[in-house]
Formats: structure tokens, C-alpha cells, sequence
């Protein structure tokens, strides 16, 4: 069979804010380096109201931001002071520790907006864990865009499908948004790499299993997949060869120690993280 796995992720409110929490779940813990993959939204932000998720801390990872619709105001502790548009990637490596907000930008709230998009966390290998933090943004026209079978892709990050995004990564990976038009069909070759898909809008068929919107799917390694849709679909597909071992998450540090964890969860609550110029809000450790 071409699904070995397949579910329909949860839907959790972040303080009116709803978002479908893909990754981890109890079954798959991460699909390669992939360890967390949020859906945020689709929601309407009236006039006057907006997204503010206030500083945090990140270790061990590299967030990945891509928006369908909407825009974030991306603040860091590296003085990175960036406006995500749709199409655009960001791209913040956290390594031994940095810390963000996210917020709706003054004129786009003034407007109000429709928010719609993905963040996800990639796992950094055992010998990136503790890199210095960096801060790269793509504009949308630098991602790689073209037609398969007349479909449309783009390559957020890593390779597939013949081409190479300019986004830097650390292991072998893909990260793709596709749209499907009506009737349409996408085939994704054999490939060795554990491979996930998550239907974004419409549904799809894989063989004989049918994916609705807001569903997730994991592949069958070394198997050529055929994805087909009668009413066209928008997915995201992504994957790549699993981390050089396990890997600990708690709240937003990933690391291949427990240790690791208790240290970093003991540095936010002893305010050692670096702070956002700015800013001066912040989101407490969680209780658990």
C-alpha cells in the first residue's frame, strides 16, 4: 500500500487562534528531520486585531515560516526585524538558543487580514545542535516555482522534482507546496526518504485511500506514489532521511538530551536567553 499512515491531526486554539497541530503525534513523532508541523488558521483577523505570540525560546532546531495568506512581523534576539509575505520563506536556525515574536504588523492590522500558513520546526543534526544562531529570509521571488504534470509546485526547502531550493539545510530533505487543479495528478518518485503529506484544502486520493482536507498521510518508503484529485487540492509534501538519533521535545526545545532540556528550561525561567529588541513581553515556562 502507497499510506502506511494516516490521521486527522487535532485542531488547537492558541488563545483564539486556531491551528492543526500535524506533528508530533502519538504514532509519528516526525517524518525525517521534520519533528513539529503547524497548519495556523485559515482565520479572519478583523480590523484592530492581530497575531501576538510573544518572545519564546528555541533550541535545537530550525523554524520554517510559509504563509498562504496574511502577513507576520518577525522580531528575534539577533536584531532580525522581517515581514513575512505570502510565497516568502523564513528560515531561523536556533541552535544553542534564540528567541522570537510573531505578530501582525501595524498596517495589516489597522486592514485586518486572513491568516493562512505553515510553521514547522526541522531538527538540527547532533553536530548543528548547538551552532550559533542565524536568521535568513527568502522573498518569494527566490523560491523556486515550476509545473509537473500540471500542477503547481514550489520548493520551500531542499530538493525534489529537479530542482534545489536556495534554502539552507543541514541534511537530505523536501518541502513542497503543490496545487492541484481539477482532475489533476502528481507523482512523486520512488524514493528512500520517509516521505508525509498534509492536504491543506480539497482532497485527494493515494491508491484507494482518500485524503480530505486537514488530514495527514505518511508514504511507503521505496514506493512511486500517485496523488490525484477530482476537484483540485492544495497539499504540502515533505520528508527527508530521519535525524542521527532521537530527539526530546518539550514545549519549544528539541534536543538529543534530557539534560539538554532541563538546562535550556532553567535558562528562560533565569531570563538568560537572549532578549528581543523592542520587546518587553514574554511567554513564562509552562508549568509542564
Amino acid at each position: 500500500m502507497s499510506v502506511e499512515f494516516e490521521s486527522k491531526p487535532s485542531r488547537k486554539d492558541l488563545g483564539g487562534f486556531l491551528v492543526t497541530r500535524v506533528l508530533p503525534q502519538a504514532k509519528v513523532r516526525a517524518v525525517g528531520p521534520f519533528v513539529f508541523f503547524d497548519h495556523m488558521g485559515p482565520a479572519e483577523l478583523p480590523p484592530g486585531k492581530g497575531l501576538d505570540v510573544r518572545p519564546h525560546p528555541h533550541i535545537g532546531l530550525a523554524t520554517v515560516t510559509y504563509l498562504f495568506s496574511g502577513s507576520i512581523f518577525h522580531r528575534d534576539s539577533l536584531g532580525s526585524q522581517q515581514i513575512i509575505k505570502p510565497g516568502d520563506v523564513n528560515w531561523m536556525i536556533a541552535g544553542r538558543g534564540i528567541v522570537h515574536s510573531e505578530r501582525t504588523d501595524d498596517e495589516t492590522r489597522k486592514q485586518g487580514s486572513n491568516m493562512n500558513g505553515l510553521q514547522v520546526w526541522i531538527g538540527l543534526p547532533l553536530k548543528h545542535e548547538e551552532t550559533e544562531p542565524q536568521f535568513s529570509h527568502y522573498p518569494a521571488n527566490q523560491i523556486p516555482s515550476f509545473t509537473k504534470e500540471g500542477c503547481k509546485l514550489t520548493l520551500i526547502a531542499g530538493e525534489s522534482m529537479g530542482e534545489r531550493s536556495p534554502v539552507t539545510v543541514f541534511s537530505r530533505m523536501f518541502y513542497l507546496d503543490a496545487i492541484l487543479p481539477p482532475a489533476g495528478k502528481l507523482t512523486l518518485p520512488t524514493s528512500s526518504m520517509q516521505r508525509g503529506m498534509y492536504v491543506v484544502e480539497g482532497e485527494v486520493k493515494v491508491g484507494n485511500t482518500r485524503v480530505a482536507g486537514g488530514m495527514f498521510v505518511t508514504f511507503t518508503q521505496k514506493l512511486e506514489i500517485q496523488i490525484r484529485t477530482t476537484s483540485g487540492a492544495r497539499v504540502a509534501l515533505f520528508g527527508g532521511d530521519p535525524l542521527d538519533g532521537p530527539r526530546h521535545v518539550w514545549w519549544n526545545f528539541v534536543a538529543s538530551s534530557r539534560d539538554r532540556i532541563e538546562r535550556a528550561k532553567f535558562d528562560w525561567k533565569e531570563g538568560r536567553f537572549g532578549k528581543v529588541p523592542g520587546e518587553t513581553e514574554f511567554i513564562p515556562l509552562p508549568a509542564r
